[in-house]
């Protein structure tokens, strides 16, 4: 990656039930606000790249508001109304997030954002959005299964970021705050997720830390003539 500079910063996280805290920065110095009190990491000048970052960098005039849900009561028929129109764009646009024969509508996505929507839970399913100006520019959902077989593990489902706001480092934010959810709220051990191959994710989330464990080779049949392995990806330790 080449040369960050030091921009001034505007990062702001909410959880349901608590008003936002903005804090201001620079690019080598996030900062983020954790349990009431103001918490401050020092990040490498390839910042947002590291995976020991809690929350992606956005320029000054642009504050990235981060809201975790895990309750389907607090969801408003606005945010819902949001989700799904974001599910839909970045589908129809080739985004890789779990409708994989585009186009979609109202009618395909609908019934599974509410689906996905019902299931959220303290314990077994987090929904987490980025507002930035003021609008949805991405969601990220994390599952976990509680037996303990497996409850030392979560899985990352349906990460994606509104076409408009790419390259603006929210996708790796979400993926960051994630981390940090799962490590301190949830108490897990890993995140596991399954990618699309030929999409260039495993180079994404390579560069927040994650690592290519294996792969499914030919497993998902987009077209006649477009197979793709499915990629299965881990992040641990948290």
């Amino acid at each position: 990656m080449g040369h960050q500079e030091d921009h001034a910063i505007t990062c702001s996280l909410r959880r349901p039930g608590t008003e936002s805290v903005t804090t201001h920065t620079t690019a080598a110095e996030a900062a983020c606000v954790e349990g009431g009190e103001r918490t401050t990491r020092h990040l490498p000048r390839r910042g947002l790249s590291d995976p020991s970052g809690i929350l992606l960098l956005m320029p000054h005039d642009s504050a990235l508001d981060l809201v975790q849900i895990a309750d389907p009561r607090e969801v408003t028929p606005e945010l819902r109304r949001e989700l799904i129109d974001c599910w839909i764009t970045v589908t129809n646009t080739g985004g890789a997030a779990g409708f994989p024969f585009p186009p979609v509508g109202d009618d395909d996505v609908t019934p599974v954002a509410d689906q996905l929507l019902n299931r959220l839970d303290p314990n077994r399913s987090r929904l987490l959005v980025a507002r930035a100006d003021g609008l949805l520019a991405g969601w990220v959902v994390l599952n976990r299964d509680p037996h303990r077989l497996v409850g030392h593990r979560g899985t990352v489902h349906h990460l994606q970021t509104r076409p408009a706001f790419r390259g603006r480092g929210i996708g790796s934010a979400l993926v960051h705050e994630l981390r940090r959810i799962a490590r301190d709220e949830l108490g897990l051990e890993q995140l596991h997720l399954a990618a699309r191959g030929g999409e260039g994710l495993e180079d994404f989330y390579g560069r927040l830390g994650w690592r290519e464990i294996g792969r499914w080779p030919a497993a998902l049949r987009l077209a006649p003539d477009d197979t793709r392995d499915e990629v299965l990806m881990i992040l641990a330790p948290l």
